[in-house]
């Protein structure tokens, strides 16, 4: 059973070095060819990346970084305890959303692909917020005195407001650094007009909060009726 554990646990942290590796060397390929971009569009060749492109890509492979890193560096000044399976499904997110999407373009190339990844991205943050009861409580398992219809509504909350923050910074790097997090534009940098170029940001609030709201369901069902399916999610700090 040890062995079993053990070789789980390689597993995830092979792949985490795998994404961590991958993320720094995008990030480096980045920075050189960037330098040669051209910065205004070619009616010749619509498809080509310019400069503002590379900076998007760039901007998303150091935050990716950051966030791989950033569970190591929590486990040892707090402590803090991530269940394997929700480690590899963060790192998978990661690879899926900054790799596969902002550095191969599959936001363009594959269909609904930004969809599918705010919609688990709001389940994941439904989860945290989950654990977030049980860091402002101090304990290890979700307070039997506390509502599960309250604890829900709160973990329902928590995901959708990250949500929002995280389209704060999507519109703060458009306007500060000339990119297009938010979709505004096509891949060929023509921008969109009216209705069009709030569709992504709208679409993406919207599968955000049906994420967060399934995961909150569930976590509902578990608390009400002692499934223990929260308690395999949380997040937790040794003392």
């Amino acid at each position: 059973m040890k062995n079993r554990k053990k070789r789980n646990i390689n597993w995830q942290k092979g792949i985490s070095i795998f994404v961590l590796c991958t993320l720094i060397i995008a990030a480096v390929s980045t920075v050189i060819i960037m330098s040669f971009a051209p910065s205004e569009p070619d009616p010749a060749q619509p498809h080509t990346r310019l400069r503002s492109d590379y900076v998007l890509m760039l901007l998303q492979c150091i935050v990716g970084i950051f966030a791989m890193l950033l569970p190591s560096i929590l486990k040892k000044r707090m402590n803090l305890v991530i269940p394997s399976n929700m480690m590899l499904l963060f790192t998978i997110f990661l690879y899926c959303a900054i790799y596969l999407g902002e550095v191969k373009s599959f936001y363009y190339q594959v269909p609904h692909w930004d969809t599918i990844l705010h919609t688990f991205s709001g389940a994941m943050l439904g989860a945290l917020g989950f654990s977030f009861v049980t860091f402002l409580n101090k304990t290890e398992r979700v307070p039997l005195n506390l509502s599960p219809l309250f604890v829900a509504a709160f973990a329902f909350c928590f995901a959708v407001m990250l949500g929002v923050v995280w389209e704060i910074y999507e519109f703060t790097a458009d306007s500060l650094l000339a990119t297009n997090m938010q979709k505004f534009a096509l891949e060929s940098g023509q921008p969109l007009v009216g209705r069009e170029a709030l569709s992504d940001t709208m679409k993406d609030l919207i599968v955000d909060m049906i994420g967060a709201f399934v995961m909150s369901a569930i976590g509902y069902i578990s608390l009400k009726y002692k499934k223990g399916w929260v308690e395999k999610l949380l997040l937790k700090i040794k003392k």
